[in-house]
């Protein structure tokens, strides 16, 4: 189950080329999202991720407010190569995983607890952080490519409209995932000798 465990982190990777199939059922999908939101740590046993799945229409749609918000902000010569990546590396995929942190949550941690009111923000990205790379890694280890995006803030509103989502709900991150229909790029890894120290 180690080298099981460290094997599926190793093979994390970004994809960009992916396609609107998958492996699995959608249940066995959902299963994963359970799984990840349940066993998953969070500072306090906080519990502040929240975390909503989008497949099919919806998975669709999401892309096409990305698309339509990005429109009216980048420059019409240049949006062709913006529609190109979301409509080839994202919306080509199977569905869309967003991360939520419930900022209820982090204010009731931080009104019970003010000597540390400054710190639950930052303990709760740490904890919406852990959620991400345990999703990103299962759906992995089920056959999927998976990319990390950030359209937060410029999309919050009226992703919230869409899907009724709660003000509260503060978006982190974007997941698409999808069949591979290509391989990630080459990683570059700095050094170990300059990211680890050891004492004895």
């Amino acid at each position: 189950m180690k080298k099981d465990l460290m094997k599926a982190i190793e093979n994390r990777r970004s994809y960009y080329n992916i396609s609107n199939n998958s492996p699995i059922s959608d249940n066995e999908i959902k299963e994963i999202i359970d799984f990840a939101v349940l066993n998953v740590p969070s500072a306090f046993n906080s519990q502040s991720t929240r975390v909503v799945l989008l497949l099919g229409e919806s998975h669709k749609k999401l892309w096409s407010i990305v698309k339509e918000t990005l429109r009216k902000m980048v420059p019409a010569e240049s949006f062709g190569a913006t529609e190109a990546k979301i409509d080839g590396a994202f919306a080509a995929g199977y569905g869309t995983v967003l991360f939520y942190e419930d900022q209820d949550v982090v204010e009731g941690l931080q009104n019970a607890f003010p000597t540390y009111s400054a710190n639950f923000p930052i303990w709760s990205q740490h904890t919406s952080a852990m959620h991400q790379f345990t999703i990103w890694t299962l759906l992995e280890e089920a056959g999927f490519g998976a990319s990390l995006q950030h359209y937060n803030p410029i999309i919050d509103e009226e992703v919230a409209k869409t899907w009724k989502i709660s003000s509260k709900w503060k978006l982190v991150a974007q997941m698409p995932f999808g069949t591979p229909t290509g391989e990630p790029g080459t990683k570059e890894f700095q050094p170990l000798e300059n990211r680890i120290m050891v004492f004895k």
